[in-house]
C-alpha cells in the first residue's frame, strides 16, 4: 500500500535533514545567533549573487560530510534531532530491562536491538526471503503473479501498479481507494529517457548494480541487470512524467471497481486488490491509459522476465536488512551513484535513523514531551494569525482577480487550519510484534501494520486530526483535502524559529515558511481547491486565466536557469513550490513591517538594518552544499528547486530585495517592473 503524496512539504521528503548551530543536551540552554557574520562572502555582491554573498563563507567552512549528499541547514537540524535528541532517548530505553512486552519501550528497545545485532543478520543470510521467494518461483501464470505481487505489496514491495488510500479528492470527508502507476527503481521517466553522458552512465550503473546484487543472492537468472532495465524502460514509455502528475483534474478518474479490473484483462486485478485485503465498490484512477497501455506491455512479456523482475523488487526492498554485502552494494548504487553519498553511516546511526522511521510516532511523543515546550505553540500560532491577517490584505490589492473571486479566496484563507508540535491523539502500536533478533520480521510486522491502518480506512470518515508527519521531523506540509498546514516540532527551532533572535530573522525564518505553506492553498494545484478541501473550481474563467499568465511566466523563468551544465530547473514541475517560496517570502516580508507599525524603527544589529537582515535570515535557511550527482538527481524528480536557486530565484521579483540592498541599474537580480512577477 502506497502512502498518498497529494500533501505539499516545505522540503522534499527524501532530503529531509536541517541545518543550525549544533546544541546538545549538555547546553542546551545555549543562546543561538541569529545570523552568523562569518557566514557572509563579501567577495559577492548581495545584488548579483544572494546565495553566494550571504553563505559564501558558510559553504566554505561547512564541506559536505563524507555521509551525506548534501548539507544545509535542514541537515543539520535534523542530524541534532535524530543523533543527539533521539539517540539519548531510544539508548536510554535501551539499556534498561523487562519491558512490558507489547508497550512501545519494549517495540523501541527490541527494534533498535535487532538493527544492531549483525552477527544474527549475517548467520540468517537471505533465509528471511525464502517463503517469497518459494512463492515467486512458483508463479506458472499472469493470474498467479497478480496473487503474488498483490501479496507482497502488504510488505512494502513496489509492483507495476500501486494502491493508496486518502481523502477523495471531490469529497474530502471520506477516505477513497487510489491507483497509481509504480515500479520504476530509477524513480522517474526521465531516467530511462534522456540521453546525455550523466544519465547514461547512471543506467549502465544500474545494469551492473542489478547483477552485483543477484550474485550476491546466489540468483542464477544470466543478464539480470539488463533483463530488468530493458522491461523497466518499456514501462517508463507508458507513464505519466512527473509534470503530467501534478494535474490534479486529469489524474482523477473515479469509477467502480468492476470498470477498473476491465481495464487489464491480462493481469487479474480482482486476485491483486483481494490479496491485499482490499475490498471497495469504487476507486479513482490516475491514468486509464496506463493500464490499458500495461496490459499489453504484460502480455507480451514472457513471463520469466515477469518473475525475475519481481524477484528483483523483492531484494531491493530489503537490502537494507540483509546481511552486509548485499547492504552496501545497495548503498552504493543509490547513495553513491545516484546522490554521490561517499560513505555509509556509522550503523549505531543507521540504527536510530531506522528505529524512527519505523516506530516514529511512539518516538515522538518522547520527543515533544522532551524538547517542545508549549509557549512555543502558543508563539507560532500567534505568528500563523499574523500570516493569514497580511495574506487577506494581500488578496484585496490584487488587481489580476476580480471582486467575486477575492470573496472564494477570503473564504478559504478563513477556513484554514493548523495543527503545531505534535498530535493531540497518538496512534496505538501495541498491535506490532518486536523481536530482538528478528529485524527482517520486524520490518514485515511493521509495514503489515501500515497497510492494515489504511486498508481499513477505505469508505470511512476522514480523521482530520491525523498527522503525516512525526513530531520530530525537519519539514513542515499543506494537506489541500484538509485545507491545513502542519508544523512538526522538529522545524521549530534555529535557523528556523530561535526565541532568542530579533523579529527580522523569525520572519525572514519560520514566518517565511508558514507563508510558504499558506501559500501552497493558492498555488496551481492548491488553487484547485475549494475551503471545504475538494478538487472544485472556484474562480472565474478570466481570473483562472490571469493567474495561468502569471504561473506560466513564472515557469518560464525558473526554465531559464541552469543549475549544472546541461540541466536546467524544470520550471513547471517546481512550479507549485516556486509560487509557495515567492509567496511565503512575500507575505513575511509584510507581516514584519506591518508588526513593526507604531514602533521605533528597529535598530541595525553587526552593521544590518531589519530588511537585510530579514533576507539574510531567508538565505540562512536554504545555505546548502550538494554533490552533482544529487542535484541532477533533484532536478529530474523534485518538485522543490534547489537550495541556490530558492535563495536567489525569487529575489529580482521582489522591489522589496532592491530597495534593502541598494541594488542599483546593472545588478544581476534586478528585473525591469515589467518583467517582476507578483502572484500573491
Amino acid at each position: 500500500m502506497k502512502i498518498a503524496t497529494l500533501r505539499y512539504s516545505v522540503l522534499a521528503l527524501s532530503m529531509m535533514a536541517a541545518g543550525c548551530k549544533k546544541e546538545s543536551e549538555d547546553n542546551a540552554d545555549l543562546k543561538v545567533p541569529g545570523f552568523e557574520l562569518s557566514s557572509i562572502d563579501s567577495s559577492f555582491k548581495a545584488c548579483d549573487d544572494f546565495d553566494s554573498y550571504a553563505n559564501g563563507g558558510w559553504k566554505k567552512k561547512n564541506p559536505i560530510p563524507g555521509t551525506e549528499s548534501r548539507w544545509g541547514a535542514f541537515n543539520v537540524l535534523d542530524k541534532e534531532n535524530k543523533e543527539v535528541r533521539l539517540k539519548g532517548i531510544i539508548e536510554e530505553i535501551a539499556s534498561k530491562k523487562d519491558h512490558k512486552t507489547g508497550s512501545e519501550e519494549q517495540q523501541i528497545a527490541d527494534y533498535y536491538h535487532s538493527f544492531l545485532d549483525t552477527a544474527t543478520i549475517e548467520k540468517r543470510g537471505l533465509s528471511p526471503l525464502k517463503p517469497y521467494l518459494d512463492k515467486i518461483e512458483d508463479v506458472k501464470s499472469l493470474e498467479d503473479l497478480a496473487k503474488v505481487t498483490g501479496e507482497l505489496q502488504k510488505t512494502g514491495v513496489s509492483s507495476v501498479i500501486g494502491f493508496y488510500v486518502d481523502g477523495d479528492l471531490r469529497n474530502s470527508k471520506m477516505n477513497a481507494l487510489y491507483q497509481g502507476q509504480d515500479g520504476l527503481s530509477l524513480g522517474e521517466r526521465s531516467y530511462y529517457e534522456r540521453t546525455d553522458s550523466s544519465t547514461v552512465k547512471v543506467r549502465k550503473e544500474f545494469l551492473g548494480h542489478v547483477d552485483k546484487m543477484f550474485s550476491l543472492a546466489g540468483f542464477g537468472e544470466a543478464n539480470p541487470g539488463k533483463t530488468v532495465l530493458d522491461f523497466e524502460t518499456r514501462l517508463a514509455k507508458i507513464q505519466l512524467t512527473n509534470v503530467e502528475l501534478r494535474d490534479n483534474v486529469k489524474t482523477y478518474n473515479k469509477m467502480a471497481f468492476a470498470d477498473f479490473q476491465k481495464l487489464t484483462p491480462a493481469f487479474d486485478l480482482d486476485a491483486f486488490a483481494d490479496k491485499q485485503d482490499i475490498k471497495a465498490d469504487t476507486i479513482i484512477v490516475q491514468n486509464k491509459l496506463y493500464l490499458q497501455n500495461l496490459n499489453t506491455l504484460l502480455k507480451s512479456t514472457p513471463l520469466p522476465i515477469l518473475k525475475l523482475y519481481t524477484k528483483w523488487q523483492l531484494l531491493t526492498r530489503f537490502a537494507g536488512y540483509l546481511p552486509k554485502s548485499i547492504d552496501q552494494e545497495n548503498f552504493r548504487f543509490y547513495s553513491t551513484v545516484m546522490r554521490g553519498t561517499k560513505q555509509q553511516r556509522a550503523r549505531t546511526e543507521r540504527a536510530i535513523r531506522s528505529t524512527d522511521g519505523l516506530l516514529g510516532m511512539p518516538l515522538g511523543k518522547l520527543f515533544s514531551k522532551k524538547y517542545f515546550p508549549e509557549e512555543d505553540k502558543k508563539k507560532v500560532s500567534e505568528m500563523i494569525e499574523n500570516v493569514r491577517t497580511v495574506y487577506g490584505e494581500r488578496i484585496d490589492k490584487l488587481k489580476w482577480m476580480s471582486d467575486s473571486t477575492k470573496e472564494k479566496a477570503h473564504q478559504k484563507l478563513k477556513a484554514f487550519t493548523y495543527k503545531i508540535g505534535y498530535p493531540d491523539k497518538w496512534k496505538n502500536y501495541t498491535a506490532i510484534t518486536i523481536k530482538d533478533d528478528k529485524l527482517f520480521e520486524n520490518v514485515i510486522e511493521a509495514s503489515l501494520f501500515e497497510h492494515e491502518e489504511q486498508v481499513k480506512k477505505i469508505g470511512k470518515e476522514v480523521d482530520k486530526k491525523e498527522w503525516f508527519m512525526t513530531p520530530q521531523t525537519v519539514n513542515a506540509y499543506y494537506n489541500p483535502s484538509n485545507n491545513e498546514i502542519v508544523f512538526p516540532a522538529g522545524i521549530l527551532q534555529p535557523p528556523f524559529y530561535n526565541r532568542d533572535a530579533d523579529d527580522a530573522i523569525n520572519y525572514g525564518g519560520i514566518i517565511a515558511v508558514i507563508g510558504h505553506e499558506f501559500t501552497h492553498g493558492f498555488d496551481d494545484q492548491g488553487s484547485q481547491f475549494d475551503y471545504e478541501g475538494n478538487l472544485k473550481n472556484w474562480w472565474t474563467a478570466a481570473d483562472r486565466a490571469n493567474f495561468d499568465k502569471l504561473t506560466k511566466r513564472y515557469i518560464d523563468y525558473f526554465s531559464g536557469i541552469e543549475a549544472l551544465p546541461g540541466f536546467k530547473v524544470n520550471g513547471a514541475l517546481t512550479i507549485g513550490e516556486n509560487v509557495a517560496d515567492l509567496g511565503g517570502l512575500t507575505l513575511a516580508y509584510y507581516a514584519l513591517e506591518k508588526s513593526l507599525q507604531g514602533k521605533d524603527e528597529p535598530k541595525p544589529i553587526d552593521g544590518f538594518n531589519w530588511k537585510q537582515r530579514f533576507f539574510l535570515s531567508w538565505a540562512q535557511v536554504w545555505h546548502m552544499n550538494t554533490t552533482d550527482e544529487a542535484l541532477r538527481n533533484q532536478i529530474q524528480t523534485d518538485p522543490h528547486s534547489p537550495a541556490k536557486e530558492r535563495i536567489n530565484g525569487p529575489m529580482p521579483h521582489l522591489k522589496e530585495f532592491q530597495a534593502a540592498w541598494n541594488c542599483g541599474a546593472g545588478s544581476k537580480m534586478i528585473l525591469p517592473d515589467s518583467a517582476r512577477i507578483v502572484i500573491w
